[in-house]
């Protein structure tokens, strides 16, 4: 039996900090679409509620058995992309939580 940790804290409605034995990662967005940056790269998440049905999309270094074999590291402009995405979610927050 392998010891496992996970810790999901939330700093504020929109944004959270995952914490776990792999490493910290950022995840921003509502119930049912959100990103996630972490140590692994960029992975975007868009599902329907409550239905099991969702897709993701992951940038950066792939992990398990079926991965490439040449999986590369986020390049720069997809690191920018997440980046302009968590900004513009983190604006959209604010303005809709303040307004």
């Amino acid at each position: 039996m392998a010891l496992r940790f996970y810790r999901r804290v939330q700093l504020f409605p929109g944004v959270r900090v995952n914490l776990s034995r792999s490493g910290p990662s950022l995840s921003v967005g509502v119930r049912g679409a959100h990103v996630t940056v972490g140590r692994r790269g960029v992975t975007r998440t868009i599902g329907i509620p409550g239905s099991g049905i969702f897709w993701t999309s992951r940038t950066g270094t792939q992990t398990g058995v079926h991965s490439a074999a040449d999986a590369r590291p986020a390049s720069a402009s997809a690191v920018v992309l997440a980046i302009a995405i968590v900004v513009v979610a983190l604006v959209v927050i604010v303005v809709l939580v303040g307004g």
